[in-house]
């Protein structure tokens, strides 16, 4: 889980806009991580380093800036401490509040179907609906080896009631259907699925 906070500011009087961007991470492992970073323009201009308490230009218009905070160790200091300890807590607590929504896991509903080209080939479509969270490994196999040739991706999007689905189709010929299946991994499964087409009714 993560906690991001952003901020903008634009200056009316030159058109010019600066972004600044901070948070942390609580990874499964336990281990934690926090940044802080600034675009300007659109493009980045500086970033903290926690670890030595220095901030990195990202251009050479960045270099005034970066003496300038480098100089402000309690400063830099507090920051460390707020990035690893403060807003970590914050974190936590967020997910305390929200847990029963956040740490659920919603299995995904796997299905393929079959689709005839002109030009005597075949789309695969592999279906992916219903899960939760919105992290997930789909993967066409032909003989039970990852196979990227002709494959298409789509996008991983939200239901109405929070869970997510996507696709993945891949083009093949139909003598060697049989070869091919749709390989899925997920939190909510406890084991992957392999999933192949099947006539309607079986």
């Amino acid at each position: 889980p993560s906690l991001n906070l952003h901020h903008l500011s634009i200056s009316l009087s030159g058109f010019y806009t600066l972004q600044q961007m901070y948070g942390c991470d609580l990874r499964k492992d336990g281990s934690k991580a926090g940044y802080r970073q600034y675009a300007y323009d659109g493009k980045d201009f500086i970033s903290f380093d926690k670890e030595t308490l220095t901030w990195t230009a990202a251009d050479v218009e960045a270099q005034i800036t970066k003496r300038k905070w480098d100089a402000q160790s309690t400063q830099n200091q507090y920051l460390k401490a707020y990035l690893e300890e403060e807003c970590i807590k914050w974190l936590q607590k967020y997910l305390e509040y929200g847990k029963e929504t956040l740490l659920r896991t919603e299995t995904p509903e796997v299905m393929v179907t079959r689709k005839v080209d002109h030009d005597g080939m075949e789309t695969l479509i592999c279906r992916v609906g219903g899960f939760y969270p919105k992290e997930i490994d789909i993967e066409w196999t032909r003989d039970g080896e990852v196979w990227t040739q002709d494959v298409f991706h789509g996008l991983v999007s939200p239901n109405s009631d929070g869970t997510y689905y996507t696709w993945r189709s891949i083009t093949v010929d139909p003598k060697e259907r049989e070869r091919y299946k749709c390989h899925v991994e997920h939190d909510g499964l406890l084991k992957p699925v392999d999933v192949a087409w099947e006539e309607p009714g079986m």
